[in-house]
């Protein structure tokens, strides 16, 4: 008779571990087609995308939003209502990491991102991924839920910006619809997605 694995725990990642949830971050976005259309050289990646989630989704360490299983295979990076990426450490990453005219275009992608960020409160799902060797094991569903609870528990719409068309399923999956596209010059499709208040 087979054994059922125990569901993995999924929990607020501590101050200490921010390290290693970029480190997860960063192995699990190194396919992605927005990070390396942004950053293609290998070693530029792995320079820029840290300050990336830093700038961009950093300040969820900061409240109960950012999240992972306990042997950091899943990250999940959610900004709670008011709290926002520090849009001009992006624009400056950008500045410093991106030659022209691929410049242009990922600052207008930017421009345009913000346009799509809802007014109404929402949790922000800034960044979530799984570290390429643990694919397939379920990682991604139970770091996400835990996310998609805290927002039904306080009544709060979640929203995100997929970088990847392959995700959108997944999200689908957890209530999420399209809410727009966002392509701008030579950028990959970003998907703006809403998930209305439980």
């Amino acid at each position: 008779m087979g054994t059922t694995e125990p569901a993995p725990t999924v929990r607020r990642i501590e101050g200490t571990e921010v390290q290693r949830a970029v480190d997860t971050l960063t192995l699990a976005f190194a396919a992605d087609p927005t990070m390396r259309w942004l950053w293609p050289e290998s070693d530029v990646y792995l320079r820029s995308f840290p300050r990336l989630v830093a700038s961009f989704g950093g300040r969820a360490f900061e409240h109960p939003g950012a999240h992972a299983d306990d042997a950091f295979g899943g990250v999940a990076l959610w900004l709670p209502p008011g709290v926002t990426p520090d849009g001009d450490a992006v624009v400056a990453l950008f500045h410093e990491t991106i030659p022209q005219p691929r410049l242009d275009d990922a600052l207008g992608m930017l421009d345009h991102m913000e346009e799509h960020t809802p007014d109404e409160a929402h949790w922000h799902l800034a960044f979530i991924g799984v570290d390429a060797s643990r694919q397939g094991e379920g990682l991604g569903s139970h770091v996400m839920r835990e996310g998609v609870g805290m927002c039904d528990e306080r009544g709060v719409a979640g929203y995100l910006e997929s970088s990847n068309p392959a995700n959108i399923p997944f999200y689908q999956r957890h209530g999420y619809e399209i809410a727009g596209e966002i392509q701008v010059g030579s950028s990959p499709l970003v998907t703006p997605m809403w998930r209305a208040r439980g």
